[in-house]
């Protein structure tokens, strides 16, 4: 196969990160520099174009690119925590390259040698990829009615209608999902200014919204064979294609839950006034506040702990790759994305429970952790994860390969 059409643009510069201690201070740093501007980007709906590229330039965005290929292959337990860490900052932010990762993933799983140099050399000097998955008035997530229909000389051409495409605004390469005449599920790597790609800023979420989540349209899109992956060989045998995308959606909700907390502590110490029945001369000291703030924190601290556990399955099933390991990584996973989906919500909503009517201002917008954490935990529907883990644990029921746990 010919090495894939290289873009016509100059790659943004980008530092190479070199190993997981570089790779987690940086995404500390960028947490705090993030943080400033989240609430005024929030409430304005500034879209976070610098603030991307920033994170592009920093080397963070390349740092599951394999060692072979230049990049330091940080293990997913170190990935899950440097989402985390992005999101406590903004999880708008943080939600973005999400999928970058996840379809860095798909080109190691499936990508030919020659797509694997040219995409991870492209990840290295900064490009961006974004999505096209998630398809509205279909029966349900996985009715991709986008297609891939055969044209001439190995090209293709792409048609289809793409909502949800968190990323794609900011890319430049939107990763497809789409089916072959066989129905077969592809990824077709496009180029974000390629003709016949609309990328349209729709997104109308309450929550999350500086993702720019909207809609791609795809007409007469011609697509080169290099461009294209087969990812319907990703779900023939054991895979962690799910319980990676699962563990990063996880991080971003105890990112979130995390930074919640964070806000609670400061407003109540310096903001709050002590019922007046407690006796006490401030907030900080009241017994209920207290026990509250104790529970709040086993929340964050569980969440916390088993999105650690769930990445250290994926490292686990990485480096042993079974059913049985598979199913292990996807199950901690989904213990993971319960627990943390849970406490995000949980303490956004806490967050005004202890700090009082003031916290309740539009001006100071500390609504949006709990507008962000309802919007993203409807991802994915934590009941489900809920009924595959009892039926793993009561029956021995190895879960799905669907790809969504």
């Amino acid at each position: 196969m010919p090495a894939p059409t290289p873009r016509a643009t100059d790659p943004v510069p980008a530092h190479v990160i070199a190993d997981e201690t570089e790779a987690l201070a940086v995404a500390q740093e960028l947490a705090a520099a993030f943080h400033a501007g989240a609430a005024e980007r929030d409430a304005q709906r500034k879209l976070p174009h610098a603030e991307l590229d920033r994170l592009s330039a920093t080397g963070l965005l390349g740092i599951t690119v394999p060692r072979e290929h230049g990049g330091a292959d940080v293990p997913a337990r170190v990935l899950a925590e440097v989402m985390r860490l992005l999101a406590s900052g903004d999880a708008s932010l943080a939600q973005i390259p999400q999928s970058h990762f996840v379809y860095i993933n798909v080109l190691r799983r499936q990508g030919s040698p020659d797509q694997q140099r040219f995409f991870f050399r492209e990840v290295l000097d900064g490009r961006r990829f974004g999505n096209a998955q998630s398809e509205a008035g279909t029966k349900h997530v996985q009715d991709i009615r986008t297609r891939l229909t055969p044209a001439s000389d190995g090209w293709y051409l792409l048609d289809g209608l793409k909502h949800y495409s968190t990323g794609a605004l900011f890319a430049d390469w939107i990763p497809v999902l789409a089916r072959t005449e066989d129905d077969a599920l592809h990824v077709a790597y496009i180029p974000r200014d390629a003709a016949g790609v609309t990328v349209v800023d729709d997104w109308e979420g309450m929550g999350q919204r500086t993702t720019a989540s909207g809609t791609v349209r795809l007409e007469n899109v011609s697509v080169p064979a290099d461009r294209v992956v087969p990812h319907h060989l990703t779900f023939q045998g054991p895979q962690l294609h799910g319980a990676v995308a699962q563990l990063l959606h996880a991080a971003i909700d105890a990112g979130i839950a995390a930074s919640a907390l964070d806000e609670a502590v400061r407003f109540v110490r310096t903001k709050s006034r002590p019922w007046f029945e407690s006796g006490y001369d401030t907030a900080a000291e009241e017994p209920l506040l207290i026990q509250r703030f104790g529970e709040l924190s086993l929340k964050v601290r569980a969440a916390d702990a088993l999105l650690d556990a769930a990445g250290r399955a994926v490292d686990a099933a990485t480096a042993d790759l079974t059913d049985a390991t598979a199913g292990e990584a996807s199950i901690a996973v989904a213990a993971a994305k319960v627990q943390a989906a849970t406490a995000a919500v949980e303490v956004a909503d806490a967050l005004f429970e202890v700090s009082g009517t003031r916290s309740a201002l539009d001006s100071l917008n500390l609504h949006r952790y709990w507008r962000d954490a309802r919007t993203h935990t409807l991802h994915d529907p934590v009941r489900w994860k809920v009924q595959h883990i009892g039926r793993y644990v009561l029956n021995g029921t190895l879960p799905p390969r669907h790809g969504l746990l």
